[in-house]
């Protein structure tokens, strides 16, 4: 299943490609135009941490896509904690360019990944959110996914800060909501 999952996809005006060293450029400019989130989010892709995360990321056993609204990238989204033995997996490690952002462009991203997973027999797909990032929480409630708790003190982030994660999860047979 982990095979077919770095295949391209197409969604409701938005597509997904593999992440790759030929979008480096474009994504690093693109995060650099809201430095001040980097600091609610476990891994910093602010200008100066950019390229080691970047290399990191691609080193990963994560499947990394490169977002787009027609030709224009809009950021990154990644498959992640992939578990083909249980059909699970997550979705994170998102990043929307700040003009993205509240117009549908996530729920249009979100639904074009979730539809690739449960077409490859993913059963259930995850989503870990920092406690302090209440744009995502409500994102994550309009997808229609159950909030299913909080693990508390979960990770530890870039800056040092001990992270409450709030687990969202939504089932094949929960979606689309």
């Amino acid at each position: 299943m982990i095979e077919t999952l770095a295949e391209p996809m197409t969604g409701d005006g938005c597509r997904a490609e593999p992440l790759a060293e030929k979008h480096r450029d474009a994504l690093r400019a693109a995060c650099a135009e809201d430095p001040d989130i980097w600091a609610i989010y476990y891994i910093s892709y602010a200008p100066a941490d950019f390229d080691a995360s970047f290399d990191a990321l691609l080193k990963r056993p994560w499947v990394p896509f490169a977002v787009f609204e027609g030709n224009m990238l809009v950021g990154m989204s990644c498959f992640i904690n992939i578990d083909d033995s249980r059909q699970t997996l997550e979705i994170g490690s998102t990043y929307y360019r700040p003009a993205f952002r509240g117009t549908g462009f996530n729920r249009r991203c979100k639904d074009m990944m979730m539809r690739h997973a449960f077409d490859r027999g993913y059963r259930r797909i995850e989503f870990r959110v920092d406690r302090r990032n209440a744009r995502s929480q409500a994102a994550m409630k309009k997808l229609g996914a159950v909030r299913e708790g909080v693990m508390r003190a979960d990770r530890i982030t870039w800056t040092g800060h001990v992270r409450d994660t709030v687990l969202f999860a939504i089932l094949k047979d929960e979606w689309p909501a």
